[in-house]
């Protein structure tokens, strides 16, 4: 248990975004295929396409039943190059969970390239190896990896699996 948990009532556990709580490709459909051709390698980079992507099946209703039970945050990585998709982040959460206090992400929002500086329990993250999720255990947390690649490849398992350390 990491030393912020020990003296707060809930577990922390931080969600990253992209390809965990977002289905990334699902924007592809919605973006000028001249825009993909140009970002091929860096899809990230199209401005505005944050704003385009669908929920993971099963991601609402994961934040939502977990929320209970954990001080949840969401800690995810913006492309340094395309500034809007900080902006963009920040509106999705307010989209899917609501931009009202009392929500379950309200003002939950952290956007870092250095996930290793964050204190808690548990990151869920598709890239358990990027942007210093392979760090998160120096401090005691655990990286539950995400997705087909991962430990946990559903939003099912991974409540199921958290719901048993809450």
């Amino acid at each position: 248990m990491s030393e912020i948990s020990e003296t707060s009532a809930k577990k922390i556990v931080y969600i990253d975004m992209d390809n965990t709580l977002v289905d990334f490709p699902s924007a592809f459909p919605h973006v000028d295929p001249a825009l993909l051709e140009k970002h091929a390698e860096h899809k990230d980079d199209i401005p505005g396409i944050f704003a385009l992507m669908q929920p993971m099946p099963g991601a609402i209703e994961a934040v939502h039943e977990l929320a209970p039970l954990f001080d949840i945050y969401v800690l995810s990585t913006a492309p340094w190059a395309n500034p809007s998709a900080w902006h963009d982040k920040v509106v999705w959460i307010q989209k899917y969970f609501g931009a009202e206090k009392g929500g379950p992400l309200y003002k939950r929002l952290i956007l870092s390239h250095h996930k290793h500086l964050n204190r808690g329990d548990f990151l869920v993250d598709d890239r358990p190896h990027a942007n210093g999720a392979q760090r998160f255990h120096e401090h005691g947390g655990e990286v539950i990896a995400f997705g087909p690649e991962g430990t946990h490849a559903t939003w099912a398992e991974v409540v199921a699996y958290l719901t048993e350390r809450a």
